[in-house]
């Protein structure tokens, strides 16, 4: 009997499901989180009586035939950007991506990471860096005199000066974007590195070559539907119990079978 089997894979997957609801849960605050979800796949069968096997000595075709399936399987738990609200903070380093895009980062080993939480600060340095002390890849530094810091659409960062009526130009913000965005490697800290799946970063100008816009004094909110993550917990709770109750079954089945005399 293969209901044992099958069933702890049914089990093993909604724990799967499970786990990744309650990370989405988790997250429901947190700066632009994107959402996680499971996908699964029957895994082989038991080919018995193959579709289209010959069933006489006449030629006669079997229409359907005897296929088993042996359980499921966790395929990918794969990411939906989906565009979160934007908050307004009035922070001048805060910064939302409105569209597609992500900000690129430079980790301590140099190598570079993505995401899209803009809340930025400034370092002792007059950098900006995110709450960890990543500085943007653009290098944007703000002199320690600028009395206001003025962020457009497009990425360019200005800043004003006592005496100054005009503003002026510092730097700009470049966004990245990347053919598959699922196949991003996250890292944890709102951070993703590019990967073979997810292709070579492409670096533009905000507002070109399908990047989305940068919004000052903005920040994303998380992207996670907690009615629909509710949802989808109480579903998968369900499915548990059904494939615990499979393995009961099946266990008093092949008791019975022992008492036969």
């Amino acid at each position: 009997m293969n209901a044992l089997k099958i069933a702890a894979t049914g089990m093993a997957a909604q724990q799967t499901r499970v786990d990744v609801i309650s990370n989405n849960i988790a997250n429901m605050s947190t700066t632009a989180y994107a959402p996680r979800t499971a996908q699964f796949a029957d895994l082989l069968y038991q080919q018995y009586l193959p579709p289209g096997a010959l069933s006489s000595e006449n030629g006669t075709v079997v229409p359907a035939g005897i296929q088993l399936g042996m359980g499921v399987r966790t395929t990918s738990v794969s990411i939906e950007l989906t565009q979160g609200a934007l908050r307004e903070t009035g922070g001048q380093l805060d910064l939302a991506i409105e569209g597609n895009g992500f900000f690129e980062i430079t980790l301590p080993s140099g190598e570079s990471a993505f995401t899209r939480d803009g809340k930025f600060n400034r370092s002792p340095e007059g950098q900006m860096v995110t709450a960890d002390g990543f500085p943007l890849a653009d290098n944007i530094v703000i002199p320690n005199d600028a009395r206001q810091v003025a962020i457009s659409t497009d990425g360019t960062v200005s800043a004003f000066f006592d005496g100054q009526a005009q503003p002026q130009q510092l730097a700009s913000i470049t966004m990245t974007v990347f053919a598959n965005t699922k196949g991003l490697e996250a890292l944890g800290g709102n951070l993703f590195r590019e990967t073979a799946a997810s292709g070579t970063p492409i670096t533009s100008a905000p507002g070109t070559d399908g990047v989305g816009l940068m919004r000052q004094g903005f920040l994303e909110e998380s992207g996670v539907d907690v009615v629909e993550e509710i949802s989808e917990l109480i579903e998968a709770q369900r499915g548990y119990e059904l494939n615990s109750k499979v393995i009961t079954a099946a266990d008093e089945m092949l008791a019975a079978t022992t008492r036969i005399r």
